[in-house]
């Protein structure tokens, strides 16, 4: 049988897209091949047109994500609205939805498990999104570095996430995200605020 042109290029994006929300939603190791295979409609046999290996998918998918998001901060760090990133990550909506969300928090204890290829490009998306970040944030004279402060910043905003899903008391979980924001908040505008004086 004879596709259309792009027909291979529309599957594999399928094939990527169910298999991101799955690792993020059940994790790399709990995401089989037949499960992501059937999700997109095709048979097991069709996987092996697309990728080598669960490895490769795992890679592709990551790099995928994690550019998609990257592109989407850095538009709004262009636009001077570090902020609004910090609170729309912080916020219940996506503490609810991991599928559809920040991979690093979904999935960072597993991708320190991935082969090299894999870390190397997620390492490389961690870069480009600090850099980013950095160009926002001034050093504080006799302080931190802009590129310490938007490490120290990343992390903050990972960690608070991933804490928040992990405990199952609602009000703890809405506590950590409104602490988590409001530390995020005290550190960019400290920040700001001593590169003025």
């Amino acid at each position: 049988m004879r596709y259309e042109k792009g027909h291979k290029d529309a599957t594999r994006d399928r094939i990527l897209d169910v298999a991101a929300r799955r690792f993020r939603q059940q994790g790399i190791a709990a995401s089989g091949v037949a499960g992501i295979m059937s999700d997109a409609g095709l048979t097991n046999g069709a996987f092996f047109a697309h990728f080598a290996s669960k490895n490769d998918l795992i890679a592709k998918s990551l790099e995928r994500t994690t550019d998609e998001q990257w592109q989407q901060f850095e538009k709004a760090l262009e636009a001077g609205r570090l902020m609004e990133i910090v609170h729309a990550y912080l916020s219940e909506g996506h503490r609810d939805h991991a599928d559809a969300g920040c991979p690093s928090a979904a999935l960072l204890p597993e991708i320190s498990r991935q082969d090299r290829a894999t870390r190397r490009s997620y390492t490389a998306s961690v870069k480009r999104l600090l850099s980013s970040v950095e160009k926002q944030l001034p050093s504080i004279p006799k302080g931190p570095k802009g590129r310490e402060i938007a490490i120290g910043l990343f992390g903050l905003l990972v960690g608070t996430i991933q804490l928040s899903r992990a405990v199952d008391d609602p009000s703890l979980s809405k506590a950590i995200l409104t602490a988590g924001a409001r530390v995020a908040t005290m550190l960019i505008e400290s920040s700001l605020q001593a590169a003025k004086t």
